[in-house]
């Protein structure tokens, strides 16, 4: 499968490597465009983590106009035979964490200006690649890369942020769907589990196949 893709979306709970992936990913495919979530530019996100009920819409809002933006322009452009496409997220990342993180008034209005800025025809990925790994693993990772904005993070809340990932992901059919052991394998910083991911997306055949075993 992984020669006839042309967009790929990396996705995962905070700390899940998605990142990492998707820039490993982007190194290695020829020709590719990557198009990375850019937080820092979100200038509500410490304050989303330090107050959540204050800054939840701000912070929600902006990351949902930076995304339509990212993926407006994908959209405008158009994809080459020769080009891919490798992101660190889904636009359906967005509705997720404004249910997860959005009273039920701000919700609606999140839905409706979501509903009125949805551009009409935007880019579908060929192959979604979805992270999993424990709510341990996760806060382990978020810890290690000290990022000041996520310092606040706790494990509740990643419990929360996998637990609708996860909800999410068992009902997505829209895109060829390969969900990685985060936990087992770690094809970010292992050499031989990278390969070994190239090779079974490269012999993936099925709507949805799970690698959660080194060989």
């Amino acid at each position: 499968m992984l020669e006839k893709v042309r967009y790929i979306a990396v996705e995962g709970p905070i700390g899940a490597g998605k990142t990492s992936l998707a820039q490993r990913l982007a190194a290695y495919l020829p020709g590719v465009k990557p198009v990375f979530e850019q937080p820092q530019d979100n200038p509500f996100l410490t304050r989303f983590y330090q107050n959540p009920e204050r800054w939840a819409l701000a912070t929600q809002l902006f990351f949902l106009l930076q995304r339509f933006e990212q993926l407006s322009v994908l959209a405008h452009e158009g994809l080459g035979e020769s080009q891919c496409i490798v992101t660190d997220f889904m636009l359906e990342r967005d509705p997720l964490f404004a249910r997860l993180n959005l009273a039920p008034d701000e919700l609606a209005l999140y839905e409706k200006i979501y509903a009125a800025m949805k551009p009409p025809s935007l880019p579908v990925p060929d192959l979604v690649i979805y992270l999993q790994a424990p709510v341990t693993a996760l806060a382990e990772r978020v810890h290690k890369r000290g990022i000041d904005a996520e310092r606040r993070i706790t494990e509740s809340y990643l419990e929360k942020v996998a637990r609708h990932y996860s909800d999410f992901f068992f009902r997505y059919e829209t895109s060829p769907l390969f969900v990685v052991d985060a936990a087992v394998l770690n094809p970010v910083d292992n050499e031989n589990d990278f390969k070994l991911l190239i090779e079974r997306l490269k012999e993936m055949r099925g709507h949805r196949e799970f690698f959660g075993y080194a060989a």
